[in-house]
């Protein structure tokens, strides 16, 4: 029962112990870094997400137009004279309020 306890607080110890090596040795890493290389690798790091992003999007056929919308607009174009011809189109004149 007492030796336990005795190797956990060990190991508890150790585990602090390499976690403060770990923070000064991150202390030391970021020690010359300012302001302005902070902001300079955000602005690196976004522009690298957006170009990762348009290559997904261009991999996955997300980035050139659908098939399928480009022929809904020509039967609209199609459907459009033949209305005009037809007597124009029907709007739906509802009265709203009070």
């Amino acid at each position: 029962m007492l030796y336990a306890p005795l190797i956990i607080a060990s190991i508890a110890l150790f585990l602090c112990l390499y976690a403060c090596v770990r923070v000064g040795q991150f202390i030391n890493a970021s020690k010359g870094l300012d302001w302005d290389a902070v902001a300079n690798i955000t602005g690196d790091l976004a522009t690298t997400k957006k170009t990762i992003q348009t290559l997904n999007n261009r991999l996955n056929g997300m980035h050139s137009p659908k098939l399928a919308d480009q022929e809904l607009m020509l039967q609209l174009m199609q459907r459009q004279p033949n209305q005009q011809m037809n007597g124009g189109i029907q709007h739906n004149n509802k009265n709203l309020g009070g």
